[in-house]
């Protein structure tokens, strides 16, 4: 069923804030098309394990979530791959924020999963794509694409 999921830097112009999510890549990559990165062809993320307990878990913390399409391109586009934008601030004082960190990643820094990944988009580079919101903008931009 066809859904609007925005982009991760229309949903941070909308906040008015920097804003964080999470990507989700596939145990075993498919390619297709070896000049790009394999979480660019991952279809099959409604079944991934790592995404259905992390929703769940999501839910049962309290956080609000939603889908969330990469950061907007003009050059191209490609299907939804099972981004999830997180209603947190981005902000190490944040116990929404700790909750999250504390669920992905090890002391360290790194990923607990490396198939998870952890991201922040500041208000900065999301308001790159600004002209975006104008009325119109993506229509007339897919009569020349």
């Amino acid at each position: 069923m066809p859904q609007y999921i925005k982009h991760i830097d229309k949903i941070a112009r909308e906040k008015n804030r920097a804003v964080v999510f999470v990507t989700f890549e596939p145990e075993t990559p498919k390619r297709e098309n070896y000049t790009k990165p394999p979480y660019h062809l991952y279809l099959e993320y409604d079944e991934d394990i790592n995404r259905k307990e992390f929703i769940k878990w999501l839910d049962e913390s309290g956080i609000k979530w939603e889908p969330c399409d990469h950061f907007a391109s003009e050059t191209g586009f490609m299907a939804y791959g099972g981004n999830i934008y997180l209603d947190i601030p981005w902000d190490e004082n944040d116990p929404h924020y700790i909750k999250v960190i504390e669920k992905l990643e090890n002391p360290d820094g790194s990923m607990k999963d490396p198939r998870v990944k952890f991201w922040g988009l500041t208000l900065e580079e999301a308001m790159v794509n600004a002209h975006h919101d104008a009325l119109g903008f993506w229509e007339e931009w897919a009569k020349n694409f």
